[in-house]
């Protein structure tokens, strides 16, 4: 008898193109038990490096850094569910995903989010543990089954191809702050949190406990004998979560109100063009919404299930775009936004003076806020009517981000109250207990208040080659007696 025929008809690709069925006719030292096991540890972490990037993004002055945490917290986050719903296909229920695959990871991951020195935790991010969590992906993309465990095979792929961009740009951010610090020539940044850890014993210990565990994926066991794992790595000063919201140096004035942009966005007087200079504004603000959505997400961890997680950390990775939105905005018109005091004290007043329930109510009340006929609608057709093509864009999408947004809080937020009502009330209730601290931030000569419109304003004109309005060019009303959805402002503030 002659040996079979294995070609495909008209030679069309065989097996759906996954490989060729003489390929797959081999057999593999592969299980739905090694899968799991494999899938298991690089879940382990990569939540545990998204975790540690949330609780940073609040505290990291540099505002680089807080978009990079940003995205790079949602990315993971978004892999950290491809795995789990992989893991939950092979037989897994329940799935065990929040137990600790080896004392070793361990060891190396506590290590990795106590490390307060930024340098040091940039290395361990993105020059030690997310490289080999790529090399774990590429061996189960070639040691799995291509049919049989296909779902794998595409899953290692996809999180690959995105680890590899997110390895990239975050060693260029180490290699940024560790050029910084070189010429700094010992002398302290009031940027960069430096501890002067020495990176090579650094490394080195994190390359130990990977070597306890067998490797990231714990395929590099030389015997049976379970390995040491190193102790902990001498830290004298750990880092520690904290809900005050700090800048880099190129913020100014930060608690300066004295320019309320909304009531200027809705006063008929002025016109679209000169509102799209305050819609970018308003845009480049957004970043303390995720320094109070971290807050959430920070002191929630334990509470809520991984799906509130997954979909927060979309919100707040939108919220961090927004404000890339603005800055990209002023750039378009040649301004350079750090010459404009960009207010924080929304999240520092939310994250210092309400539980983190009352945030995520406050947070909901105003989302739902910009879901009226003046809200996020309206900022887009104002965008529209200014013909500037950049600032429609802009809001189109913003408008679309807000409206899953207002989603998400029916889905994690309204099903704690009993009707949709008082889940508003709440959150109103929460805003309203605020202070605002007004007079004492006055008082304290952490700010004048000072109006900075008019001088942004002229300088856009000036781009814009008009005459400034006299009626925008003379506008004046500060946040002192009202919140930023122009609601009075409840209690006394001092």
């Amino acid at each position: 008898m002659s040996e079979p025929d294995h070609q495909s008809l008209f030679q069309l690709p065989e097996l759906a193109g996954l490989c060729p069925v003489l390929q797959a006719t081999e057999s593999k030292d592969w299980s739905a038990q090694e899968s799991v096991r494999r899938w298991k540890r690089v879940h382990y972490c990569l939540k545990q490096i998204g975790q540690a990037l949330v609780a940073r993004i609040t505290s990291q002055p540099i505002y680089e850094l807080k978009l990079l945490f940003s995205h790079h917290a949602y990315l993971l986050s978004e892999q950290v569910t491809t795995i789990r719903t992989r893991v939950s296909e092979m037989r897994e229920p329940p799935l065990g995903l929040d137990k600790v695959p080896h004392p070793g990871m361990q060891r190396l991951m506590e290590d990795l989010a106590g490390m307060n020195d930024l340098s040091a935790f940039l290395h361990a991010c993105y020059q030690c543990v997310l490289p080999e969590a790529l090399v774990a992906c590429q061996g189960i993309q070639s040691a799995a089954h291509p049919v049989a465990d296909a779902p794998s095979v595409r899953a290692a792929k996809l999180i690959a191809f995105e680890l590899q961009e997110l390895i990239q740009t975050g060693q260029a951010a180490c290699q940024a702050i560790d050029q910084a610090i070189k010429l700094q020539a010992g002398e302290t940044s009031p940027d960069i949190i430096c501890q002067n850890v020495n990176l090579p014993s650094w490394l080195a210990h994190l390359q130990q406990c990977l070597q306890s565990a067998g490797g990231l994926d714990g395929t590099n066991r030389l015997d049976d004998q379970p390995a040491t794992v190193p102790d902990a790595y001498p830290n004298d000063l750990p880092f520690t979560y904290s809900g005050l919201p700090k800048r880099d140096s190129r913020f100014r004035d930060s608690y300066n109100a004295g320019v309320n942009a909304e009531a200027f966005l809705y006063d008929q007087r002025f016109s679209p063009q000169d509102k799209t200079l305050m819609m970018y504004y308003k845009r480049i603000r957004e970043i303390d919404v995720p320094e109070t959505m971290a807050s959430i997400l920070v002191e929630l961890r334990d509470q809520k299930p991984w799906e509130f997680h997954r979909e927060m950390m979309r919100q707040l990775w939108d919220e961090a775009r927004h404000a890339m939105m603005g800055q990209i905005g002023f750039a378009s018109l040649g301004i350079d936004w750090t010459q404009i005091p960009i207010n924080f004290t929304w999240s520092l007043n939310l994250n210092t003076q309400l539980d983190a329930a009352q945030r995520h109510g406050v947070l909901f009340f105003i989302e739902q806020g910009l879901m009226t006929r003046k809200g996020k609608r309206y900022e887009w057709e104002v965008s529209l009517e200014s013909q500037d093509a950049l600032a429609a864009l802009f809001q189109d999408f913003d408008w679309a981000d807000e409206v899953l947004h207002a989603q998400i809080g029916r889905r994690w937020y309204v099903p704690q109250f009993a009707s949709l009502q008082e889940a508003l009330c709440f959150g109103d209730q929460a805003w309203s207990t605020v202070m605002s601290h007004w007079l004492e931030y006055q008082q304290q000569q952490l700010t004048s208040h000072r109006n900075w419109w008019p001088d942004l304003y002229r300088l856009a004109c000036q781009k814009w080659n008009k005459q400034p309005d006299p009626a925008a060019l003379a506008f004046d009303t500060s946040y002192q007696a009202s919140r930023a959805d122009l609601k009075g402002i409840g209690p006394p503030a001092e």
